[in-house]
């Protein structure tokens, strides 16, 4: 995943260029699923309904002390059991709240997977990469 979203390059760009607060999500970060590419703009189809929640990556122990711009996973991502179809889940988001809020990265799955009722999807350590290109 390497696709920063719109509301993440302005902010980024406003505080270190034209000194601008730029509030952090902190330690607490979301990951979500999509049925197809959310883009820079975050405007694609999140997965809804059948016990869908996006799942919290909280703090430094979530994620591996960036390399050359590249972090991933460091525990599995474990989303609730599906209790309805969530249909072919293609783009996983980085988002800075539980429902709302902004989108902070994105990008395509290696390869998409059907999620059925009684599926359970997960990423495994080290399966969620975040490079800035």
């Amino acid at each position: 995943m390497a696709a920063i979203s719109n509301y993440l390059e302005d902010a980024l760009l406003n505080h270190i260029l034209r000194n601008t607060a730029y509030t952090t999500p902190g330690a607490v970060v979301y990951i979500a699923l999509y049925t197809d590419d959310p883009t820079d703009a975050d405007v694609g189809t999140e997965v809804v309904g059948g016990s869908y929640a996006r799942q919290l990556c909280a703090g430094t122990g979530s994620w591996d002390a960036p390399t050359n711009g590249a972090t991933a996973n460091t525990a599995d991502i474990i989303f609730p059991q599906a209790t309805a179809a969530w249909g072919i889940v293609t783009h996983v988001g980085i988002h800075d709240h539980l429902t709302a809020g902004n989108l902070l990265f994105h990008g395509a799955l290696t390869a998409s997977k059907q999620v059925d009722d009684g599926d359970t999807f997960k990423f495994d350590v080290g399966d969620l990469d975040v490079t800035l290109l």
